[in-house]
């Protein structure tokens, strides 16, 4: 059963002009709680739509009046923030005008929202991935792959390399939670069979709005036979870069001008677990379609996955044990205040809360690089977007540097399906602290073997390079697996404001944190 905005899955794309005062009143006509979230958008912590955080929910029956200021221009998107809603339908596009003219040129547009749906009830899926945390991992080692690697590196080195996985109690192709085995991938509400098409004019320099609002799920996305070049990253113009795919998570939104200049193209958009795909078509009249490509080849985590920097020189970079023993105190991510400020603080820190049953391993080396598109796309001979090639126009929007240092762990236990902030699921954990008006550096340090997208309401995340230089400006930044990624947020928005991974489960097992800024 879907839940809907005004009857339609997505809802209806919104179309605001920057510096317009909107208005939108929202009728609960469920007969349960219900929240919209705009997400990505700046405004006053009284409208953000976080039950819990922000307000208390819209009541059956009620009706709730946002209204603030719109001061941003851009690709966003709306979603309920309310139990599993948003992975049942409840999603929309938002577009906003610039005040003045738009520097990214355009004939004609298309907004493609990808998402995904599951026929079973979401928490009976949650209930199936607490038993067991790879449930729907089809791509499990087999022995076919085992007599691969001992043709390959030997028997002694592929018992070994079955050794360590076993050890570790993971598995090297867990990359998402949910499989094509129960997801059914969708581009703007319709399945790959459904086909959604945008039909264009020859000689059409088209605007392609991409945005990932699926509750689970990685896309990799391509149009076979045509070059893309990324204007926009999460709804902030950039330096143009040309691209033949690019890949991003939950919450994620990019913009890509293309030039078609054959009747008919396919819109690929393949689950990072290459076990089913989303796709579309864009053609000159309605009928025709292009061929549609086979899915890439599952690919296995590597050494570099689970140790960062380490990589395959030994099991040395990893802490498996799940023992106490750190001093390292930490209930609001570990404060830095007194270290050199210039870059981002490289000495690794585990907070003693890490030490225990919600974290089942601990990454010593990570890695800091931003340059890697992620697994299954190092090596396919096609050009691939990276953190490192986005370059935010205008620089940063804070010209001070980080005043203090924040350091939060992404942990997780696969085998108890937990996620967590430093050990810490929401609900065993308190605020964290802003102080109003601060330049703060915030770190964030993976220590699972999944990418997650990190979204931070509210406020701006100005990504940064290793050595502490401007990137790129995000509203959800994801962070791979043993990476450690760091950026500078400005305290400027008074209120209580949600931090969280975006995908769904993640955030729903405790991978949340409240953030307060007085």
């Amino acid at each position: 059963m879907a839940t809907t905005i005004n009857g339609s899955l997505p809802g209806p794309t919104l179309r605001w002009r920057e510096g317009d005062t909107v208005t939108i009143r929202v009728t609960n006509k469920l007969r349960e709680s219900t929240s919209i979230h705009w997400h990505g958008i700046i405004l006053p912590f009284q409208m953000d739509g976080v039950p819990g955080i922000s307000f208390p929910g819209i009541a059956p029956g009620e009706t709730f009046v946002y209204r603030f200021k719109v001061e941003q221009n851009g690709t966003y998107w709306y979603h309920s923030h309310s139990g599993m809603q948003e992975a049942t339908g409840m999603i929309g596009a938002i577009v906003i005008e610039p005040r003045s003219s738009d520097p990214v040129r355009a004939d004609r547009e298309f907004v493609i929202q990808l998402s995904d749906w599951t026929a079973e009830d979401p928490m009976r899926v949650l209930a199936k991935l607490k038993m067991q945390g790879d449930y729907y991992n089809y791509n499990q080692p087999t022995v076919v792959d085992f007599f691969n690697d001992a043709s390959k590196d030997g028997v002694k080195s592929a018992i070994d390399k079955r050794k360590m996985w076993n050890q570790m109690r993971m598995s090297p192709t867990d990359l998402n939670d949910l499989s094509a085995d129960v997801l059914t991938y969708l581009m703007n509400g319709k399945t790959p069979a459904g086909n959604w098409t945008g039909v264009f004019r020859p000689g059409e320099r088209i605007r392609l709005r991409f945005i990932n609002g699926s509750g689970h799920s990685f896309y990799d996305v391509r149009i076979p036979g045509l070059k893309m070049t990324v204007v926009q990253a999460d709804g902030q113009n950039i330096e143009p870069v040309t691209v033949d795919e690019f890949r991003f998570g939950s919450g994620e939104t990019y913009d890509v001008i293309i030039e078609p200049k054959d009747d008919a193209y396919t819109i690929f958009a393949q689950s990072m677990d290459r076990t089913g795909y989303a796709r579309g078509t864009l053609a000159v009249r309605a009928d025709l379609k292009a061929p549609v490509p086979e899915l890439d080849q599952p690919e296995w985590l590597s050494m570099m996955d689970m140790m960062g920097s380490m990589g395959a020189g030994g099991m040395a970079g990893m802490d498996h044990s799940a023992m106490a023993g750190s001093n390292h105190a930490n209930m609001n991510g570990m404060d830095h205040s007194s270290s050199d400020l210039s870059r981002p603080n490289a000495r690794v820190r585990h907070a003693k809360t890490e030490y225990g049953p919600s974290t089942d391993m601990r990454v010593d080396t990570p890695r800091t690089n931003l340059d890697d598109p992620g697994i299954g796309l190092r090596n396919n001979n096609r050009r691939v977007l990276t953190l490192a090639d986005l370059h935010t126009l205008g620089g940063p929007m804070d010209p001070r540097g980080a005043e203090r240092e924040i350091e939060l762990h992404l942990t997780g236990n696969m085998e108890r399906f937990t996620w967590s902030f430093d050990g810490l699921e929401f609900g065993k954990s308190t605020p964290i602290h802003f102080r109003y008006g601060e330049r703060v550096r915030v770190i964030l340090h993976n220590d699972t073997m999944m990418t997650h997208p990190m979204h931070l309401h509210g406020m701006w995340s100005e990504l940064e390079t290793a050595d502490g230089s401007f990137q790129a400006r995000r509203h959800t930044i994801p962070v791979q697996p043993a990476q450690r990624i760091s950026f500078l947020v400005t305290a400027d928005a008074l209120g209580r404001w949600a931090w969280h991974c975006h995908l769904m489960l993640h955030m729903d097992m405790g991978m949340f944190r409240e953030v307060v800024v007085a």
